[in-house]
């Protein structure tokens, strides 16, 4: 099994509501993907960090292997709700996949 987390630190001008609704947008949109997306076996996206946190969200996902994890990356589900909810309002990604 393949380890996928990602950490996001959204744009600055997104600022109080905005800001939560483009959390809850990432949060949504990303969760649904399970049960659409083959090979992915948890998906979870935290919004809500401690304040000693330098991330704004984190995804947190487990999928069956590493070929699933590449097919993954270009599901169009998983395209759609990246360029739709995600990109467009994160200014730094940092990314870790690891076998468990």
């Amino acid at each position: 099994m393949v380890k996928h987390v990602i950490l996001w630190q959204l744009k600055d001008e997104l600022a109080g509501t905005e800001k939560e609704l483009v959390k809850k947008g990432i949060k949504e949109s990303l969760e649904a993907l399970k049960g659409v997306v083959p090979g992915l076996i948890e998906i979870k996206v935290i919004t809500e960090g401690l304040a000693s946190s330098n991330a704004d969200v984190m995804l947190d996902t487990m999928l069956e292997s590493e070929a699933a994890l590449k097919g993954y990356a270009v599901h169009p589900a998983h395209v759609m709700a990246a360029d739709t909810y995600v990109r467009p309002f994160t200014k730094v990604r940092v990314c870790m996949d690891y076998e468990v």
